[in-house]
């Protein structure tokens, strides 16, 4: 998938010319600081072109101080790669990238030189204050780079200025007290704004500049200055023995290109441990060691200097973010990794319809590519429409139509080729059969003689609630089609008819006027064709309560579009549960003659497991359907969302509300560049100019559609630059779809370039790069795009080692799962019991959660930053001006403590006050959340036993009609609620031990440690075993709607 990254010898692309480099950021701090910093980019523009990637600005780990290998117009000499890391110094810094995309091309920055220089000359930036007022200051650098000054000031010249040397951080954002307490808040970019922390009391100077560029110029050269000092930069740019320039002058050799050795040196690079962090807190790696990082190195490193020295150099970090390792698809998903034992009915099954088509439905002809196409895509549903043709041989084509015909026996010779090609799971053959009795025993003769042992005819067993799973039929064809009842002894008997030809060919006549000819509605089966149908008993769609009554699990019925979308609309609730025993098929409305597709989503929500697609027509929702079924190593099954499946649990296809017993998720997606996009094909009008611009789509049930754009990058297809965020509430997670479009702004009509299509559970964090597809799902030759994406939930927390923990939302009355009244007294009496654990199980979540916010606002970093991060970020402002350690963490014990070292300044003491609440509250869930945890599950069991007699129960009471139905669904409500926060806290708890091993790692990386080694010890215990900790409320309160009293039943 990188293939625009590498060359026959897997020489990096800034070997060749004046391409992007990957850079990164850093404030020339040690090892603690927050190297990787989730979600918080920015890029240079001549960091950006074709083949490589640019890492954006505000992260750490490398430095655009200087960008990439090309000639320099004044002195003929190659311009030095970004500074990673000096290797003459004992210090390990990291700097900050620099963003100059919308700077005049004569004032291009390309160094760290560039950005002091500017900062020589100074720039006008607004001065923020806590009072809401913001001043205009023209601030700069002293021509000796001792001083940051600014003026007009009402002070002394001489106090209207800072030390470099007092500066202890810069940081990007709005991640100051003085900004979050700004009345302007809102309206200063996040990408414009940073603070400067100075002095012993860690004071703060907060400023916006008037562009992400100049904010960025500001950023690099002082966090340079108090990373290296002037003298430094001076001695960085005469050194002579780089790794860069020993790999470049070896490549110069092989090649003599005039024996000419003259380009930039410098001893930059990552060593293990940079790239450990790097691995881990930023692209979501579990299990990360140096013997990992030396494969990365290995891998990706070109110089011989770097693989022996375990260095990984600029350019071989470019190879590594082009390399598959950072696709944005989870390698895991490439290969079947869902659980295939479930029962047929709980999968979603990649169906075509009408396959034999590759045009329209009406006049379109039928080939047999249709099925290869379909069938190499990881189709596990195609369909046959088979009539009577010349020479006692069935032929299949839309009856009623134009279409032309192509010979049954062909097709199913294909069939028998191509059906295990791509997946090895069960294979349906869905037939609509209007054969007279005579051509039905010829078909009956290929299927048998053809497929052989591939059909599947074990008949169903009746005892069984549920058919057989798709692991069980591996290499095994279904029949989907009409079957005689088991009365009927003869050859053959009658049926009714299924034509879906003849819906669209009624529709055509009623359009044109004409008069409706009624379709035939029975017809002979032979007996021999109906016994091949086993599994798959092709029934007519009555009404819902009907097929709960009457209906068998091997029993399928065709919906026709718009009856499905009626069902979906009308009876959402009971479509799912439906869908939960029952196979239901979607096929197309007969209006859509232009062979245009429907959105499945609207029938996946549903739980609707087999929705029929055009495959022949491309576009939206055919992205849609690809992407869909790319999980699961695209074997043509995905497993339905667990809340979809369950027995009992409650579940409305049109929520356009959180989903009960799902933890809703934030989705941060930093669109960052794009490589070589192509001109729109067919489009002229602008000559072979393109303006893209990138939308970002999210596709799931109704709560979670939403779509954002960016801004358009004028004249530039080969490295725009978008360096734009966006943030999505996903509230059904498992069912969510990413969709990336990059489009053409064209004062005619907008153009499509590409797009890919994701699974949100698909995802991986971190910096990506996104390869593009053509209309028709072809691979655009190295088009790219590459983002930065952080996935967490509403209040804090994630999986570990993929999401990122705390996001701060606005204050809020804190909300509490409730209960709803049956109105049946018993079980209302055994629901009443959940009350209090359920408000202790939110209680402590919250509690923990709350207690995170406050301390990742004290390290400054963004909502999306890990613990890990959060720790290093702390780490130098935990050390003295001697160099000792002000604080040390404890390690001793199961939950690290942060113990002063004498008197610690003000400003710590607040640091410790916030650390030891987050750890208390931490401590506190672990100790409680297991007795918590098991009073839910006794509830939701106790409840559970009055399942099978529900319906019994509510006639006994009184209920009926409205009031049984609503009964109902309040149980499956307040069960579905029951098992949902029992899984939160499970989660939570799972959340607060990965949380500990975070800071027990960040303290041994930082030395900040107080003895103890190894993986901090994690409580089991409950609450019996410990003294009770109050679940007391912090800091929020309940309000008094959101209160579970007795008074609720």
């Amino acid at each position: 998938m990188a293939e625009s990254g590498e060359n026959d010898r897997g020489l990096p692309p800034s070997s060749t010319g004046d391409p992007p480099v990957p850079s990164d950021e850093g404030t020339g701090k040690t090892h603690c600081e927050a190297s990787f910093l989730n979600g918080d980019c920015g890029i240079s523009s001549n960091m950006v072109g074709s083949g490589s990637i640019a890492v954006p600005g505000s992260q750490a780990g490398l430095d655009a101080a200087n960008t990439s290998v090309g000639m320099d117009a004044k002195s003929g000499i190659p311009r030095r790669s970004s500074i990673i890391k000096d290797g003459s110094r004992q210090r390990k810094e990291r700097k900050k990238t620099v963003s100059f995309s919308s700077m005049p091309t004569e004032k291009k920055i390309s160094s760290a030189s560039d950005c002091i220089n500017a900062m020589v000359d100074g720039s006008e930036l607004k001065k923020v204050r806590s009072n809401s007022r913001v001043y205009h200051r023209y601030f700069l650098l002293d021509a000796d780079m001792q001083s940051l000054r600014w003026e007009p000031s009402k002070k002394e010249s001489e106090k209207a200025k800072i030390d470099v040397k007092s500066v202890k951080e810069v940081r990007t954002g709005k991640n100051t007290d003085t900004f979050r307490t700004n009345g302007s808040y809102d309206q200063i970019s996040e990408d414009c704004a940073f603070s400067i922390i100075y002095g012993e009391s860690y004071e703060s100077l907060d400023l916006v500049a008037n562009s992400a560029d100049v904010a960025n110029i500001w950023v690099t050269g002082l966090r340079y200055l108090i990373s290296y000092g002037k003298h430094t930069l001076n001695m960085i740019e005469s050194i002579q023995n780089s790794m860069r320039s020993s790999w470049l002058g070896e490549l110069f050799d092989e090649t003599d290109v005039h024996n000419s050795k003259q380009f930039s040196s410098n001893k930059e690079f990552l060593d293990t441990k940079d790239l450990m962090i790097f691995l881990e807190a930023e692209q979501g790696m579990a299990q990360v060691s140096e013997e990992t990082s030396l494969e990365v190195i290995q891998s990706y490193e070109p110089s011989r200097e770097g693989q022996l020295k375990g260095w990984l150099s600029l350019d071989g970090f470019t190879n590594y973010l082009m390399s598959p390792e950072c696709h944005i698809f989870d390698p895991e998903q490439k290969t079947v990794c869902q659980d295939m034992n479930q029962p047929l009915s709980h999968y979603y099954i990649n169906a075509s319809h009408n396959t034999y088509l590759i045009e329209d439905q009406f006049r379109g002809p039928s080939d047999i590519t249709g099925y290869i196409r379909a069938l190499k895509m990881g189709c596990r549903s195609v369909e046959l429409d088979v009539w009577d043709g010349p020479d006692n041989e069935p032929v299949i084509y839309t009856g009623h139509t134009m279409t032309s015909q192509i010979v049954f026996r062909t097709v199913i010779d294909i069939i028998n080729k191509y059906a295990f090609v791509a997946s090895e799971f069960p294979l349906l053959l869905c037939l609509e059969n209007h054969c007279s009795l005579k051509q039905q025993r010829v078909m009956f003769q290929h299927l048998k003689k053809i497929l052989g042992d591939k059909l599947y005819l074990d008949p169903p067993k009746p005892e069984e609630l549920y058919l057989p799973s798709p692991f069980e039929m591996k290499g095994r064809i279904l029949l989907k089609g009409k079957k005689l009842s088991t009365n009927v002894t003869g050859s053959e008997g009658e049926v009714t008819d299924e034509d879906e030809g003849a819906e669209m060919s009624q529709r055509m006549t009623i359009e044109s006027g004409e008069q409706q000819t009624p379709a035939p509605k029975k017809f002979q089966l032979s007996k021999d064709l109906s016994d091949l149908v086993t599994l798959c008993k092709s029934v007519e769609f009555k009404d819902f309560p009907t097929s709960f009554q009457n209906q068998r699990p091997w029993e399928l019925c065709s919906f026709n579009e718009v009856l499905a979308s009626r069902c979906a609309s009308e009876f959402p609730g009971d479509f799912v549960n439906y869908n939960k025993k029952y196979l239901a098929r979607v096929y197309p409305s007969p209006m859509r003659i232009d062979s245009s597709n429907m959105n499945p989503q609207d029938f996946w929500k549903c739980g609707c497991q087999i929705v029929a697609m055009n495959y022949q027509t491309p576009g939206l929702m055919m992205d849609l359907n690809i992407g869909w079924f790319r999980q699961n190593g695209s074997c043509g099954y995905v497993l339905r969302p667990a809340i979809m499946r369950e027995q009992v649990s409650y579940f409305s296809a049109n929520t356009k509300d959180s989903v009960p017993g799902v933890s809703p998720q934030l989705l941060h997606i930093k669109i960052i560049s794009g490589q070589n996009f192509p001109k729109p094909k067919g489009s002229g009008a602008k000559g072979d100019v393109v303006d893209p611009y990138v939308y970002v789509e999210i596709h799931g049930i109704p709560a979670d559609c939403a779509e954002q754009r960016t801004k358009t990058v004028t004249q530039n297809g080969e490295n725009p630059l978008f360096d734009e965020s966006f943030e999505f509430q996903i509230n059904l997670p498992e069912l969510a779809m990413v969709r990336f479009v990059v489009l053409d702004d064209d004062y005619i009509g907008d153009e499509f370039i590409g797009q890919y299509t994701i699974p949100f559970e698909c995802l991986q964090p971190g910096f990506r790069h996104i390869p593009l597809q053509s209309l028709t799902g072809e691979l655009l030759p190295h088009a790219w795009l590459f983002v930065h994406v952080a996935i967490t939930n509403r209040r804090g927390g994630g999986k570990p080692h993929k999401r990122g923990l705390s996001v701060r939302k606005a204050k809020r009355s804190r909300e509490y799962a409730s209960m709803r009244v049956l109105l049946i007294k018993a079980l209302d009496d055994v629901f009443k019991t959940a009350m209090v654990p359920l408000r202790e199980a939110t209680d402590l979540r919250e509690n923990m959660q709350n207690a995170i916010v406050p301390f990742k606002e004290l390290c400054g970093l963004s909502a999306v930053a890990n613990l890990k991060q959060c720790i290093l970020a702390l780490c130098p402002r935990l050390m003295g001006p001697d160099g000792s350690p002000l604080l040390l963490f404890d390690l001793g014990d199961q939950y690290p403590n942060l113990e002063a070292q004498g008197v610690p300044p003000e400003v710590l003491k607040k640091v410790v006050t916030t650390y030891e609440l987050m750890i208390q509250t931490s401590r506190t869930l672990l100790e409680n959340s297991e007795a918590v945890h098991e009073r839910i599950l006794q509830t939701q069991k106790a409840a559970m036993e009055f399942h099978e007699n529900l319906q019994e129960l509510a006639v006994k009471e009184g209920l009926k009609g409205r009031k049984l139905h609503k009964a109902v669904e309040s149980f499956t409500w307040n069960i579905t609620i029951l098992k949902g926060q029992a899984d939160l806290l499970k989660h939570a708890r799972n959340e607060v031990q990965e949380n500990l091993k975070q800071i027990h790692y960040a303290a041994l990386t930082s030395s900040l440690s107080k003895g103890g080694h190894g993986h901090p010890r994690v409580s089991s215990g409950s609450s019996e075993s410990r003294n009770g900790r109050g679940l007391q409320v912090i800091p929020e309160k309940a309000s008094a709607e959101d209160q579970l009293s007795d008074q609720d039943f």
